[in-house]
């Protein structure tokens, strides 16, 4: 699909269901989502560049994500996309300054694009270009990754607190089950954040040593800089919840194995209390012709008397020993 941002006068306007040859030139923003070749063929005459297919993207060496052709930049960066979901997932998205323009690239659905449209539609500076554009995307891009870790974090708390604080319901099999798996999904979510921000931290500073030392005003680049002490101090919380999840995992897996010693334990002990009841029943169950016992007017009670002092005895001793 082609989405065509053209500015206004006071905002950015986004122009739908163009065909591929009425791309307007005042266009500062070209959204292709999940191109067919007639759509990347015509940004292609527009805008003077080559398109990067799908498979481009996905190349994970800097050389092929960062770097310059025929004047143009290619930046392509790791977003987070579904993070609400039960699958979250990342999708390489390409950024592409030529000229005033930007052209964006994907394949997927990340948030942070409707975000910027919509913000962008309410206002804006008349004067804005691509490079505005991009800082925009940039910002939410950066705000999207915070959320996630927020609640990543809450939800670690959450499970941490499930784990070493009493409860009811300590100790069923399913509870266990639910801990651990979202101990697995929050790890697998933020190592997913984690490799976004990385990319996005490569990107901009590719932005700021590559780029024109004319193209970027003041402001921008101190945006710039603001947003990639914000990628490194997200980065650091993302390695520190990675961390945390760790510890977490460990603890919920040491509590497992306790509880599973305790079960073991308590059948121990009752093997031990019930052994010698079982073994003096077995004496007098054998069928010899001569045991004195068996005539004895008492020989019945005096035996269930033995039995349960012989499991008595043994219980008293595990409670004296504090094994029970």
């Amino acid at each position: 699909m082609l989405s065509v941002f053209v500015p206004t006068a006071s905002s950015l306007k986004k122009i739908d269901g163009l065909s591929a040859d009425a791309l307007p030139a005042d266009a500062i923003w070209i959204d292709l989502k999940s191109p067919v070749p007639g759509e990347d063929k015509a940004v292609e005459r527009l805008v003077g560049i080559e398109i990067p297919t799908r498979e481009d993207m996905q190349e994970i060496e800097a050389s092929s994500r960062l770097y310059i052709e025929h004047g143009a930049r290619y930046m392509t960066a790791t977003l987070m996309c579904a993070a609400d979901s039960q699958a979250p997932r990342t999708t390489p998205v390409t950024f592409i300054l030529a000229g005033h323009r930007l052209v964006t690239v994907r394949y997927d659905e990340p948030r942070p694009f409707a975000l910027t449209a919509a913000k962008l539609a309410r206002s804006c500076s008349p004067n804005i270009t691509g490079d505005g554009v991009l800082l925009e995307l940039l910002d939410a891009v950066i705000d999207r990754c915070a959320d996630i870790l927020e609640r990543a974090g809450a939800d670690v708390d959450s499970v941490s607190s499930q784990i070493f604080e009493p409860s009811a319901e300590r100790g069923h099999a399913r509870t266990y089950s639910q801990i651990l798996l979202t101990i697995g999904k929050k790890g697998d979510l933020t190592s997913k954040v984690r490799e976004s921000l990385v990319s996005i931290g490569r990107l901009i500073s590719f932005v700021l040593v590559e780029t024109d030392a004319g193209r970027w005003s003041k402001e921008q680049k101190v945006q710039f800089k603001t947003q990639q002490r914000d990628v490194v101090s997200l980065t650091d919380h993302a390695s520190y919840l990675s961390n945390k999840i760790t510890f977490v995992l460990d603890a919920m897996l040491g509590v497992v194995n306790l509880e599973q010693n305790n079960i073991i334990k308590l059948f121990s002990v009752m093997a031990v209390v019930l052994m010698p009841p079982t073994l003096i029943a077995s004496i007098y169950g054998m069928n010899f012709r001569h045991m004195p016992e068996l005539e004895w007017t008492y020989g019945y009670p005096l035996a269930l008397l033995a039995m349960l002092l012989a499991a008595v005895l043994p219980y008293m001793l595990f409670k004296w020993k504090r094994w029970l």
